[in-house]
């Protein structure tokens, strides 16, 4: 059974580690501004709740939201059949003054042991701070190329605090002096099939909340998920399951293949098999070259890690079991 209640308009407020471990347990939450034109004096904030399914959550959810003065402008819920779990979403608008940031963090906590919640999540993008992230990358550089000029143009809401690569780049080049101008260091940590690097890259990246593997041709250990002990998103360049190894857009090519295709998934100790958050499909045909082909499938990565992150950042994603993800 699927309950689902969302509106454009304004709706009275009265009537989410490693993947098993989910950054979502965390009381605070960080990522992309909702629109705060609505009124000068409120401001919008955001909350996911996942727990077992029981009659009155909503209600008591609304209620915490009304009773401060509040108002729900979107509501969200999901309910699996046969499953006996409950998830929700809602944006709301809300006067600090009226409602404290803390004060709203425990009014949500408060449900959530009431309702034995797996996970309670609210956040308010003008007052909780970014996300501080990690990119990982190897040769092929157009996913760093678009998130670096989307973070630049606002449109990613995180801080970038490095990039880190096992391939060297020139210094003059144009993605070389873009980090050095806007303050972004870069390390080049060159791997052997006996030394991934592994202990370096886990110094580098331990006070960031999650990293991206913007096409990082390197398998990460299980020991340094567990080390790290925060979600690792990865950008792969096919459907899972797809085709597999060295130069996959020319294997597709040359097996003639119609549809070609992008999926962003978490990162499991077991290769690409880790919960989907996007995936994006364009059609292809005999009239493509390679050169063409690849192109296509390029900009089909860049549009699908680009909608995972905004879905991520926007608390739109949320853990389903062990193997599948809920996306509002």
């Amino acid at each position: 059974m699927i309950r689902r209640v969302s509106t454009t308009s304004s709706l009275s407020a009265t009537a989410f580690g490693s993947f098993m471990k989910w950054s979502f347990q965390s009381s605070h939450f960080h990522g992309e501004s909702l629109d705060s034109s609505v009124s000068p004096l409120l401001i919008p904030g955001v909350h996911v709740f996942h727990c077992p399914d029981v009659v009155g959550i909503v209600a008591k959810l609304s209620d915490c939201i009304a009773a401060k003065g509040g108002n729900i402008l979107g509501y969200d819920v999901f309910v699996p059949e046969n499953n006996n779990v409950f998830y929700s979403r809602s944006e709301f608008i809300f006067d600090p003054v009226k409602w404290p940031r803390s004060q709203m963090s425990e009014d949500f906590q408060t449900i959530a042991r009431k309702f034995n919640a797996m996970s309670s999540v609210v956040r308010v993008p003008s007052l909780d701070p970014k996300y501080k992230i990690a990119l990982l990358l190897s040769k092929q550089d157009h996913c760093l190329v678009e998130m670096l000029h989307k973070w630049q143009d606002g449109k990613l809401p995180v801080d970038i605090t490095c990039v880190i690569s096992n391939h060297e780049r020139a210094p003059n080049t144009h993605i070389m002096r873009f980090l050095q101008r806007h303050g972004i260091s870069y390390h080049y940590l060159p791997t052997t099939d006996q030394n991934k690097i592994e202990k370096e890259i886990l110094e580098l990246v331990k006070d960031t909340d999650f990293i991206v593997l913007a096409r990082y041709m390197q398998v990460l250990s299980g020991n340094f998920l567990k080390g790290y002990g925060k979600d690792v998103i990865n950008i792969h360049h096919g459907l899972l399951p797809s085709f597999k190894g060295r130069s996959p857009a020319k294997q597709a090519f040359d097996a003639g293949v119609k549809l070609i295709g992008a999926t962003t998934h978490f990162v499991t100790e077991e290769l690409d098999s880790g919960p989907i958050i996007e995936q994006m499909v364009e059609r292809v045909s005999h009239r493509d070259n390679l050169r063409s082909f690849v192109q296509k499938s390029e900009d089909l990565e860049k549009k699908c890690l680009m909608k995972a992150l905004k879905s991520y950042c926007e608390l739109r994603v949320l853990p389903y079991g062990t193997l599948k993800t809920v996306v509002f």
